[in-house]
């Protein structure tokens, strides 16, 4: 098989009406690495002089709210840890280019050689999501009203509880735990409880 045989189809467009082939592929990277690999490939592309082949590299993430030492963090989560997307026109030396970047394992999807780009509504949905996460992050652990939670800090530790109300916007719950007896609603911050 020739090289020109292993090449990805392109879109019969012409380039010069403004049309761009560049299309959206799942590079897997090393778990964690995702961040780095995503500088590495800016650089490289770069050095190659190779950016008219290149569109944007994403990290998938979003914003999360946790609860550290009674104080809220915002940190960064990925939706999907070891991969990075990544927006490039499919030819030799761009494959090439990606597959031979320091902590990426290859494409995902298609062929060994000729990888799949994944859907615009796929990456439409992706770009949803961390548009969301930017504009009101949301907290690390999802909590529901009827939930039997276990509480692990404060004077009620090791007291087990139902749920009776989130409040997302403070980062606290209301818990009825059974003391002597009788329910008690408790109020109660996120990091307080875990899950059981």
């Amino acid at each position: 098989m020739t090289d020109e045989a292993q090449q990805e189809p392109t879109p019969t467009q012409p380039t010069s009406s403004g049309t761009s082939k560049k299309r959206w592929y799942v590079v897997h990277a090393y778990s964690g690495m995702e961040k780095s690999v995503q500088r590495a490939l800016q650089e490289r592309i770069e050095r190659a002089e190779m950016q008219d082949k290149f569109g944007r590299i994403l990290v998938p993430s979003e914003e999360v709210i946790e609860m550290k030492g009674g104080q809220r963090s915002v940190t960064e989560r990925r939706f999907f840890p070891g991969y990075v997307l990544v927006e490039m026109e499919m030819t030799d030396e761009t494959w090439h280019l990606v597959k031979n970047t320091s902590k990426v394992t290859g494409f995902v999807g298609g062929a060994r050689n000729r990888p799949s780009p994944i859907s615009q509504k796929e990456v439409d949905k992706i770009m949803t999501q961390m548009q969301e996460g930017v504009e009101k992050p949301r907290p690390k652990t999802l909590f529901e009203v009827g939930e039997m939670v276990r509480v692990k800090d404060g004077p009620f530790t090791d007291f087990n509880g139902n749920v009776e109300e989130v409040n997302y916007e403070k980062s606290r719950l209301r818990v009825s735990v059974t003391i002597f007896g009788r329910a008690t609603p408790v109020e109660l911050e996120f990091g307080q409880v875990e899950k059981v």
